[in-house]
């Protein structure tokens, strides 16, 4: 059974990596539009999936990318490119084409199922760094007690991330949609940035 300071030391770890506080303009950026009830659909779907996508790392982690011989290097690039697409449509507005009437878009079930999986749950949730610090904690954490530890954790930190969310929509009615335009652009730039550091990590290390 590992020891609390073992146990707090992982839910920090986690924690960081996620980064809530970081996710949480993110998330507001992405879900531009979208009313009071949607924005909690996307928060508690994204959550879930995260929740799942890590627990899933921390049973079977090592075993998942062994089988299909994929590398973690290998996932960061891959992560980069595609948060770099939405990044581009951040700063662009590609993701609003009808902006003059962005009160009257329809925000269809699949719009939100979508966001909530991609970008939000992978690969800003469960990304990958929290997919890798997942993949390194789950060797402490072996046997069926330390899997649903370390799983506890992971509801923990996801937890954690789901009350973030709804904290940062109530920030919304205070922007203004001047405000949201603004902070959606900036934080497509931010997340260009994020998008590229996240290849540039995944080569070096594949070239190491």
């Amino acid at each position: 059974m590992p020891d609390f300071e073992s146990i707090f030391n992982a839910f920090v770890t986690i924690l960081v990596t996620i980064d809530p506080p970081g996710l949480a303009p993110i998330f507001l950026a992405v879900t531009r539009g979208m009313t009071r009830d949607e924005r909690r659909q996307v928060s508690i779907r994204a959550s879930i999936i995260g929740f799942g996508v890590l627990a899933l790392f921390a049973v079977a982690g090592s075993s998942i990318l062994a089988v299909f011989g994929i590398t973690l290097p290998a996932f960061r690039v891959a992560g980069g490119f595609l948060l770099f697409f939405i990044a581009f449509e951040m700063v662009f507005e590609k993701r609003q084409d009808r902006k003059e009437k962005i009160s009257d878009v329809a925000i269809t079930k699949d719009m939100i199922h979508n966001i909530a999986a991609f970008p939000l749950a992978i690969p800003l949730i469960a990304g990958p760094g929290a997919i890798s610090a997942t993949v390194l904690l789950s060797g402490s954490y072996q046997g069926l007690v330390g899997q649903a530890t370390l799983v506890a954790i992971i509801f923990a930190c996801l937890l954690v991330t789901y009350l973030v969310f709804v904290l940062a929509e109530r920030i919304d009615r205070l922007l203004g949609q001047t405000g949201r335009s603004i902070l959606t652009r900036l934080l497509g730039v931010i997340l260009a940035a994020l998008a590229v550091q996240f290849v540039a990590d995944g080569i070096k290390a594949l070239a190491a």
